[in-house]
């Protein structure tokens, strides 16, 4: 396995992060934003979530605020596209994206990954990569009942703290889905041990992404 950093404590890191829904992003990269932040990267984060409506919509701005809390720039973004309607809202969203491509120029962006089980997760996915062409991309795992999760090629050992973190502002944000039987603790600290175990994490924990096409200069 070899060792690769984006970039050293002290530089500047610009990150696009895309979730389809409220809680995608913290599920997926939660431990990893939080884990930069306090190792001295200077992140310039855009963080957008393509459904947030009613109670989900405050939900993800306050999530994203407490996650972003001490980056250089941040800017957060909810849009009311319909959760699990994706695919038919596939020329909106799009023109969403061509959009947003004029308004950004990220280092990294963070996405779900292709072969999701969740039809508005491969729709991002799907629109990420038709749009961003010449970037680095990233794509992150959902855990859920569907058992789509997959072998991650790339990892992002992360802090004790930093995993910690996720779990409590998950946990303290999202009250709509406390209920769900796959939302818990439990859930998030055990793939993340595993996948620190994958990858021999200096503190046990790591998250795990999927990226088909990296080029290195």
């Amino acid at each position: 396995m070899i060792g690769l950093r984006l970039v050293e404590p002290g530089q500047r890191l610009s990150v696009l992060c895309l979730g389809a829904h409220s809680d995608d992003i913290e599920i997926g990269a939660g431990a990893t934003i939080l884990h930069w932040k306090t190792s001295g990267i200077l992140l310039d984060v855009v963080w957008c979530v393509l459904s947030a409506a009613g109670p989900r919509e405050a939900e993800a701005k306050a999530s994203a605020v407490d996650f972003l809390e001490g980056t250089q720039r941040a800017r957060i973004e909810t849009l009311r596209f319909r959760d699990g309607f994706f695919p038919s809202q596939s020329s909106e969203i799009k023109s969403w994206f061509e959009d947003l491509k004029g308004r950004v120029q990220p280092d990294v962006i963070l996405t779900h990954k292709a072969d999701d089980a969740h039809q508005d997760h491969r729709e991002t996915n799907r629109l990420t990569w038709n749009t961003f062409r010449d970037h680095l991309i990233l794509e992150y795992e959902i855990p859920k009942w569907d058992g789509d999760l997959g072998r991650p090629n790339v990892y992002v050992p992360v802090s004790e703290a930093a995993m910690a973190g996720k779990i409590e502002l998950l946990i303290r944000h999202f009250g709509t889905q406390r209920a769900k039987h796959w939302f818990d603790a439990e859930t998030f600290r055990g793939l993340a041990r595993l996948r620190g175990m994958e990858c021999r994490a200096p503190e046990r924990f790591a998250e795990g992404f999927f990226s088909p096409k990296i080029a290195i200069s």
